[in-house]
């Protein structure tokens, strides 16, 4: 695989107890701010998963994205104060990882 064929997979975890409407409501938010402001970033975020888990009391989504990108995201979610799971930097995926019905090609 080449650089450009990397994913790294974040996931992104609600509060504690906080409902999936108002997850999925502040990660459109988030997501549609990133389109917005960083377009160049946003466009390096693959694919995200079709459906929410849970872990514990929160809700949680899966992204796979380009590992050049992780650290702003890091630092856009710290900001818009969303949670996520520590980001294993060795932990590498490939496209052909994330495909239907569990992921959804984020379209660009």
């Amino acid at each position: 695989m080449t650089a450009m064929d990397e994913y790294l997979c974040i996931t992104v975890v609600s509060r504690p107890g906080e409902a999936k409407g108002h997850f999925a409501a502040r990660l459109s938010q988030f997501w549609t701010h990133m389109l917005r402001t960083r377009k160049p970033e946003f466009e390096k975020v693959y694919a995200e998963t079709t459906a929410f888990g849970t872990q514990g009391e929160s809700v949680t989504r899966q992204y796979l994205v380009e590992a050049e990108v992780v650290d702003v995201l890091e630092r856009e979610f710290s900001a818009a104060g969303i949670g996520h799971d520590e980001i294993d930097r060795d932990d590498v995926y490939s496209k052909f990882e994330a495909t239907p019905p569990d992921w959804m090609w984020i379209e660009h």
